[in-house]
């Protein structure tokens, strides 16, 4: 199981909307008018809309779901399907730090990541159902309850991506994602910090469970950097495409915080 990426996929969509805009791809907000002495920006398409990245995030979640049920139900527990987890899981973090680098906004592009995305989902999935009964379902319902309790505390402005939060969440998320990777790299020599386990059958102590909590509270506070990124890319006119980097970053995160909640169930259920 891949260490997840971290997810500020999506924070830098205020620093792209203005690089469009002096571009001249996308309009100014309503009640702005071009700085005087320069052109109008030029529109080569229509701008970016909350439905855009909405539908764009069900239908790339849809895919990676559907890719995961048919892994699961095809993709036997053996070597062939921990191959085809391992190389997919490198493929996609691959992909996803080009996709996030280079701002790739092709449906085609986005749609193979979730592709990927879906296969390790369904083997890893499998195994962990098979060694707790019921823990797949619990950790979808326990994902999408985090998502949308962080919306309304987004929407209802309870939290709010402030610069202190920011950064806050920014180093947090440093953090926990090079304590994974020292982690792994201990664990590929034999070593255990005792931090992250990889797999149902191996006991976790205490450590292992805070670390996960944390894990599970960092991924959860970044949807509210990505949700302000949105409503940022929204407010300064970015072009359609960009709906797909948006429902890109949204899936990461979703993905990331499924990862956290399964192994911390997993814990539990020892």
């Amino acid at each position: 199981m891949a260490v997840r990426r971290s997810n500020p996929v999506l924070t830098r969509l205020g620093q792209v909307a203005q690089a469009e805009r002096q571009t001249g791809y996308a309009a100014p907000p309503p009640g702005y008018g071009p700085p005087q002495g320069y052109p109008s920006p030029v529109s080569t398409g229509r701008a970016m809309t909350l439905d855009d990245v909405v539908t764009r995030t069900i239908m790339l979640v849809l895919l990676t779901v559907a890719v995961a049920a048919v892994s699961w139900f095809t993709l036997r527990v053996g070597p062939v399907a921990f191959l085809a987890a391992a190389g997919s899981s490198i493929a996609g973090l691959v992909l996803a730090l080009v996709i996030s680098f280079a701002r790739v906004t092709n449906p085609l592009v986005i749609s193979l990541y979730a592709v990927l995305e879906g296969v390790v989902l369904g083997v890893i999935s499998r195994v962990f159902e098979y060694a707790f009964p019921g823990i797949v379902v619990q950790a979808v319902v326990g994902t999408l309850a985090v998502f949308g309790g962080m919306a309304v505390l987004y929407k209802t402005r309870v939290l709010r991506a402030t610069p202190r939060f920011t950064r806050w969440v920014i180093g947090a998320l440093i953090g926990v994602v090079a304590l994974s990777m020292l982690n792994w790299v201990f664990a590929i020599f034999g070593g255990d910090l005792g931090l992250v386990y990889y797999g149902p059958n191996q006991k976790a102590g205490l450590l292992a469970i805070v670390f996960s909590l944390v894990c599970i509270g960092v991924g959860a506070l970044t949807f509210i950097l990505d949700f302000d990124a949105v409503e940022q890319g929204v407010r300064y006119g970015l072009p359609e495409r960009y709906a797909w980097y948006c429902a890109f970053g949204l899936l990461v995160g979703l993905v990331f915080l499924y990862w956290q909640i399964l192994r911390l169930l997993g814990y539990l259920r020892q």
